[in-house]
């Protein structure tokens, strides 16, 4: 597998959530470029071996057990191409690297989501978003890979909603690029923009802990946050992992929290939930299955 891309073995999965949690996974490969990834998908599948596609793992609950499979990183996938007002991004940059290029481009529109963590491929799967903005609103089309082929859409036919997208619900579709239609404005105010946002990030989020973001969606016209904060569950923890003091609506790993314990602490929430409002809460997060 060198070929395709960068190859590493008995990797320690926990360098590669923002949990801080999970086994070993026997491969991590990142792959060079686009067709180096496409030939890994078709050697992977002709030899039978186990795959799973992370990001940079800022959404997701990975298993307590070692992955006898392989995972593949898309980070090497992060060139960026500007054209005036157009963008075509590749899925693997950093979203905040890909928004620092736009701001010193004096591009427009995404600054309301910088400092989500994660790449731009999983803020496009999750459909992204705060301060009254979502990366689906830039959106012009998208390029993925399924069934070994590459196929490009348009935006409309993406099934873009409230943190969902047909990415999310296919998990046979790998993403590969976006292409983004954005605005001219003054560098300096986006500037100030992000440094307010940040500013608010740190006073209400449990930046200082390993997290996984927004741990449910909101209700309709509803805080999840608030739901959970109004039953005084806020410190309510199993083992390591706490619900946070800060904002509800996010667990904290502590120091040496399990797969198992996050998972526990999340039925536990939406039982109590469930018990004082008779509401559902659905989970924003990815619970990965090996």
């Amino acid at each position: 597998m060198h070929e395709y891309g960068e190859l590493l073995e008995n990797v320690n999965l926990k360098k590669y959530n923002t949990y801080k949690i999970g086994g070993h996974s026997k491969y991590l490969i990142k792959p060079y470029n686009i067709k180096c990834l496409k030939n890994l998908i078709e050697y992977l599948k002709n030899n039978k071996i186990k795959y799973i596609v992370l990001g940079k793992g800022s959404n997701v609950i990975l298993p307590d057990e070692d992955y006898d499979g392989t995972i593949i990183l898309l980070e090497k996938l992060n060139k960026i191409e500007i054209e005036n007002n157009i963008v075509n991004a590749e899925s693997g940059i950093l979203l905040n690297t890909f928004i620092n290029k736009l701001i010193n481009n004096n591009l427009g529109g995404l600054e309301n989501l910088y400092g989500i963590p994660g790449t731009l491929g999983g803020a496009i799967v999750q459909n992204a978003g705060c301060y009254s903005s979502e990366i689906s609103d830039y959106i012009e089309s998208i390029t993925y890979l399924k069934d070994n082929e590459i196929k490009t859409i348009n935006k409309e036919d993406c099934d873009f909603s409230y943190r969902d997208s047909i990415f999310k619900k296919d998990k046979d579709i790998i993403l590969l690029s976006a292409s983004f239609k954005l605005y001219n404005k003054d560098k300096k105010e986006m500037k100030e923009i992000i440094k307010n946002n940040m500013n608010k990030r740190k006073s209400s989020q449990p930046l200082e802990y390993p997290n996984a973001g927004s741990v449910f969606r909101n209700p309709k016209d509803l805080s999840a946050g608030k739901l959970i904060d109004d039953l005084n569950l806020k410190g309510y923890h199993i083992n390591d992992a706490y619900i946070s003091n800060k904002h509800a609506n996010f667990i904290i790993n502590k120091g040496n929290s399990s797969s198992e314990d996050i998972k526990l602490l999340i039925e536990h929430i939406k039982k109590e939930i469930y018990k004082n409002y008779k509401i559902e809460l659905i989970l924003e997060q990815e619970i990965v299955k090996y």
